[in-house]
């Protein structure tokens, strides 16, 4: 099970300790959530920010972009060394295409699904796909109530994905804690986005610990 702590609920005072943090835990990411008051009624990190951020990063950086046209800030994450670039089914008109950029760009490729919209909406660009994340609460906002219908969304996938024969990953985003988190596993996700879970108990380093175990 892969680990991807998402910083956007953290004081942002104090970005760099926190990082420092995520750089000496047991996580196997660092997951950046981009947002950009448009697709979604929040801001998050503008590449000012990114960039020095990117300076003290020695995870691999797994970035969601929650955002109106994504394609044409793909080169942009690719300078930062984005490892996974995730975008939004909903915010691409040509989907395969910016796909396709993503990885012409020498970074993987992940679309995310908002809670309403169905793991159909995939069908024709898994085999693609390095990863597919599935939203388990409405993108924009952090310490948000998880949706328990993400559990058999992410059932279904994982059954899809394996009557394909295909290497694809399942992300999880939004609620994860210890108990939605291993309810998400056992349903088939491979990597786990938690923020508020980890940065909000009294050891965010021993949290990490038990949510890998």
């Amino acid at each position: 099970m892969i680990l991807a702590p998402s910083i956007l609920s953290v004081n942002f005072l104090h970005l760099k300790k926190t990082v420092e943090i995520i750089n000496s835990s047991e996580a196997d990411w660092i997951h950046l959530d981009i947002m950009d008051g448009v697709f979604v009624p929040n801001l998050s990190f503008g590449f000012p920010v990114l960039k020095d951020l990117a300076k003290a990063i020695t995870k691999p950086m797994d970035a969601h972009l929650m955002i109106v046209e994504p394609q044409k800030f793909i080169n942009d994450f690719r300078d930062l060394g984005v490892y996974m670039l995730t975008v939004q089914y909903e915010a691409c008109t040509h989907l395969h295409r910016t796909i396709y950029a993503i990885k012409d760009a020498g970074m993987k490729a992940g679309v995310a699904l908002n809670p309403h919209s169905p793991i159909e909406f995939l069908q024709d660009v898994l085999d693609d796909l390095d990863m597919a994340l599935i939203m388990s609460v409405n993108p924009g906002f952090g310490g948000q109530k998880f949706i328990p219908n993400s559990i058999d969304k992410v059932r279904r996938l994982r059954a899809l994905i394996e009557k394909r024969n295909l290497k694809t990953l399942i992300q999880v985003d939004g609620g994860i804690n210890l108990e939605t988190g291993k309810l998400m596993t056992d349903a088939g996700a491979d990597v786990l986005v938690a923020g508020n879970a980890i940065f909000n108990a009294k050891n965010p380093l021993e949290m990490i610990r038990q949510m890998k175990q």
